[in-house]
């Protein structure tokens, strides 16, 4: 066994099998993978094997479309063949039109990808699977590429190209402990003795936090007991003369697929049940759960309804067994937060059918710095301290009983609410606050007009429209207060601190004290990594500011890169934003708050300290909804009474409040960008139409060089603002742009503009020219582009 390496994977499954073939065929050949008992061993070996190309995104769609093509290539190699059934095509069903919404969206956002789906009605669904009955059913999706595929083989495969590539692995050699040293190189102590390595991958499926603790993390994974069984011979399978397509049903929470003349049929029970969440016996290998068929039978009833054939039929054999769950149901698959050289590819549900391209992605991460796509998704930064185990668990029930009913836009099902709060939570539910959940945090999302107001759920305009319009209204013609809390917030001193923040971000950082600044940070790449304001407190204090859910992600990055003698202390959690904003919102600061609040005294982007009555705060004059604005940073502690203030201040000036809902509106229409949204790793400032922001005669910053040759040749995409002819549904994120019919590009955001009374979708494209479209609700919808601040493009509003 090598004593020196550059990576350790830990893992023998699916995961840690395609992470080391994938490292080979990047270039990294010095690579050992271990494994405490054999290949395969853990979940891998008893997956239903499903290989789909369905994906809630189109990095999803990217890394599955590569494991089918990676698939198909291992089952045609004739020196190690893997059996796959491929194109056996699969069918999601439906039972409401607003599924079927969904569905067409998800043609949509796969054609960008250069995948293929189709939407098929009920009569059409059974002619593809004649088992299936029609009733209560509308239609559904079509997947041509869908299959399963041999677990077993597929990872021997992985593993024997990996070591023709000269990749090690070591079977039956458990992970004792991990040592991490100075220089951030770790040392992996097995069984039979020690391994030095540069990088640390955790690929250990229901035992990912057995080797967590060894770093001392704890990830947001569970198990779930998964069972299916395997059927006798079904008549109508042998006579069909063909493969039955796949068949995943959530009206009945079944799926089911060919398994030689038979069927594998799977359930997702309500009456599920968590797995291991107090330890795991060491002896648990090849291992399964005891059979609890009485735990399915409500499911298994509508699986009878739905395909008779299935009771007319025997069972030859039962699998109960655990899959891994996250807590927004999507794996972690890349660095570990607050750790160096240290990557997992962990909570893969859907492990083999998508395991060939989460490996991908990751090994690109690791040899890159990033993969081609944005893993944002997939980031395991995107969860932070309120993700503990009793969360993971809360939410790993309510994915399970939910499989294949995908979220709605603006959908926030209820396990797990209320992770994080403010003492303002309270008193905003009594105001009758719908909430929105950002990295934990309870955000006002809209304030419902009646207790008993609630909206329907889909991709059309529905009742919160009009809601949402009143207090974008309400702020543009007088006064409005939110709460905008989980706002990403540190603290960054020491000497050389300005210094080195300059070579962080790509354009000007402002030094002058006061003053507030909004830059850009890239990567080794030269694309966006970060967005951020940088605050210059009169005191000398620096603050940097960036979006909620970037906590983890910006602490790492900073961190990485900061020089010895510059410290960064997160303020993140100890102090939440109260945003006074529209025309009068000057009126209520200065009734509420000493000094001279005057444009003249504190201009736009200007930063001081203050009193909100009792309370002290840090007062900032910036804006992200168009309107004269200040964001008011004030102490959980004293947030009460600075409500409080600025509530009794407000009466004589008709405040109001509004919530996330009317900023995003307010955003699109000033053209102001999301992270993660619009702000994303595969794309630079040019082609982001940042351009005002880089200043390319800096002396240095991150990503400089790199960013300076992707000028050499652009890629000639360019972000967009287009206004959609419809006032039915707004576009969606993932949904394809379109020239004269051909596919240009793709939505990042879209919503209403209230303000300017137009549907407004911002996205990457191509061209700008053209019979532009785009699609929606199955529809292609005409548009045009249009200057991409469609509100007070002067910026007066802000400075009145």
């Amino acid at each position: 066994m090598k004593s020196t390496t550059r990576v350790v994977v830990i893992g023998g499954g699916i995961a840690g099998c395609s992470t080391l073939y994938h490292l080979t065929q990047e270039g990294w050949s010095d690579v050992v993978l271990v494994e405490r008992n054999e290949l395969t061993s853990g979940t891998t070996w008893h997956s239903a094997a499903q290989v789909t190309n369905f994906g809630m995104n189109q990095t999803m769609l990217g890394l599955k479309s590569h494991s089918i093509k990676l698939y198909r290539e291992l089952a045609a190699n004739p020196d190690y063949p893997v059996g796959y059934h491929y194109g056996d095509g699969g069918i999601r069903l439906a039972n409401t039109q607003a599924q079927m919404d969904g569905y067409h969206h998800f043609v949509s956002q796969a054609a960008g990808m250069g995948v293929e789906f189709e939407v098929i009605d009920a009569a059409e669904c059974a002619r593809r699977h004649p088992l299936i009955s029609t009733e209560n059913l509308v239609g559904g999706l079509w997947d041509p590429h869908d299959g399963d595929i041999d677990p077993a083989q597929l990872c021997q495969a992985l593993a024997y190209h990996a070591r023709k590539a000269g990749a090690e692995v070591y079977r039956n050699t458990p992970v004792t402990s991990l040592t991490q040293h100075a220089d951030d190189s770790w040392t992996v102590h097995t069984e039979h003795g020690d391994i030095d390595c540069e990088i640390v991958v955790n690929a250990c499926g229901y035992r990912v936090n057995e080797v967590g603790a060894m770093m001392g993390v704890q990830h947001p994974v569970t198990s779930m007991e998964h069972q299916y069984f395997l059927t006798e011979d079904i008549p109508g399978i042998v006579e069909a003369g063909h493969r039955m397509p796949l068949l995943r049903c959530p009206i009945s929470d079944y799926y089911c697929r060919q398994e030689k003349n038979g069927l594998l049929v799977g359930f997702y029970e309500q009456d599920c049940k968590t797995w291991g969440m107090d330890g795991i016996d060491p002896n648990f290998v090849n291992a399964l759960c005891p059979d609890d068929l009485e735990r399915v039978m409500d499911v298994l009833e509508g699986a009878f309804a739905r395909m008779p054939a299935l009771s007319e039929t025997g069972i030859r054999a039962i699998v109960n067994g655990p899959i891994t769950y996250t807590i927004d149901g999507a794996p972690l698959v890349g660095p570990i937060p607050g750790k160096r050289n240290a990557f997992c590819i962990i909570g893969l549900r859907a492990g083999l059918g998508e395991g060939g391209g989460h490996g991908w992605l990751l090994a690109q991460q690791i040899v890159h710095g990033e993969a081609c796509y944005d893993t944002w998704c997939l980031d395991p930064r995107r969860f932070t301290g309120h993700a503990n185990v009793e969360l993971t668990a809360l939410k790993a029930i309510e994915d399970y009983q939910n499989e294949f009913r995908f979220h709605f836009p603006h959908e926030h099902r209820p396990a797990g609410r209320f992770a994080k709060t403010t003492p303002l939570t309270a008193v905003l539910q009594a105001e009758g606050a719908a909430f929105t959940p950002v990295n934990g945090w309870e955000r006002t999302d809209y304030i419902k007009p009646s207790p008993d107001f609630h909206e329907t759920h889909g991709y059309r305009f529905n009742e919160a429209f009009d809601v949402v319009g009143a207090e974008v209204r309400a702020v543009q013609s007088g006064v409005g207060l939110t709460e905008v809390n989980g706002f990403n917030r540190f603290e960054v001193s020491g000497d050389g601190a300005r210094d080195w923040l300059d070579t962080m971000f790509c354009g000007s950082v402002t030094r002058k004290p006061g003053r507030v600044g909004l830059g850009y940070l890239l990567n080794h790449h030269g694309c966006i990594k970060s967005e951020a304001t940088i605050a210059n407190l009169p005191d000398g204090r620096i603050w940097y500011g960036s979006a909620a859910a970037s906590e983890f992600h910006d602490m790492d990055w900073l961190t990485a890169h900061a020089p010895k003698g510059v410290t960064i202390k997160s303020l993140t959690n100890d102090m939440t934003i109260l945003v006074l904003a529209g025309p009068k919102s000057r009126d209520v600061l200065s009734a509420v708050s000493r000094g001279d609040w005057s444009a003249a005294a504190f201009p736009w982007l200007s930063v001081r300290e203050a009193f909100i009555g009792i309370a002290p705060a840090v007062v900032m004059a910036v804006s992200f909804s168009g309107e004269l604005a200040y964001e008011i940073h004030v102490l959980n502690t004293a947030l009460f009474a600075a409500w409080n203030a600025l509530r009794a201040a407000g009466a004589d000036h008709g405040l109001s409040l509004f919530g996330a809902r009317a900023v995003e509106s307010m955003r699109i229409e000033k053209g102001y960008r999301h992270w993660k949204a619009d702000l994303i790793t595969e794309f630079d400032p040019f082609e982001s139409d940042l351009a005002r922001f880089v200043k390319l005669d800096k002396p240095t910053f991150i990503g400089k060089t790199a960013l300076q040759k992707r000028l050499e040749t652009p890629s000639g995409k360019t972000f967009a603002t287009l206004k959609i002819a419809t006032t039915d549904a707004p576009a969606q994120p993932g949904a394809s742009i379109r020239a004269d019919g051909r596919i240009i590009g793709t939505v990042t955001s879209a919503d209403w503009g209230h303000r300017v009374g137009e549907n407004l979708a911002m996205g990457f494209l191509d061209q700008t020219d053209g019979a532009l479209s785009i699609d929606i609700l199955g529809q292609t919808v005409p548009a045009e582009s249009v200057p991409a601040c469609r509100y007070d493009p002067d910026g007066t509003r802000v400075r009145i």
